[in-house]
């Protein structure tokens, strides 16, 4: 993600959440039909989550819509609305992540399955790339950004 949007960036960082936050979804299902014998409690925790995870997509999906219906100027308070919820969506990515942790090292299913290893470690990977952003956004420096442009010019 490039940051000098200036006024689109609220627009931007939104595209990113809805983008992000349908891939978390995907990566649940993806889970669930990789690591057959997958345990029960894993399994209807990947569940709740696709839900979650595609419910925060759709509140993507609105603010987008409201963002874009505000034209040149969003509202003070819409746009601290964008930065509470990039907030929330940070948080939930963290707690994503954690899960994947657990089951990856947990897990007897996955134990034994090294291709579902490897994908848990793409995914969270995946996951804590929109962490990075989302820091950025929320946290972020100078330095932090031009790390972030070096870094992706350099995986591009």
């Amino acid at each position: 993600m490039q940051f000098y949007y200036g006024p689109h960036m609220p627009l931007r960082i939104l595209d990113e959440i809805e983008f992000w936050k349908h891939q978390e979804a995907e990566h649940t299902i993806v889970i669930r039909e990789l690591a057959s014998g997958l345990e029960e409690p894993y399994v209807e925790a990947l569940k709740k989550w696709e839900e979650a995870l595609s419910a925060a997509h759709q509140h993507a999906v609105r603010y987008i819509e409201s963002v874009v219906r505000a034209g040149h100027y969003v509202p003070e308070q819409l746009h601290q609305q964008v930065l509470h919820f990039v907030s929330y969506c940070l948080e939930q990515s963290l707690q994503f992540i954690e899960l994947c942790r657990q089951i990856k090292t947990r897990s007897k299913a996955v134990s034994q399955n090294p291709t579902a290893k490897v994908v848990l470690d793409h995914i969270i990977r995946e996951s804590e790339y929109f962490v990075g952003i989302a820091q950025l956004l929320l946290y972020g420096t100078h330095s932090a950004l031009a790390a972030l442009r070096t870094d992706s010019s350099a995986t591009s």
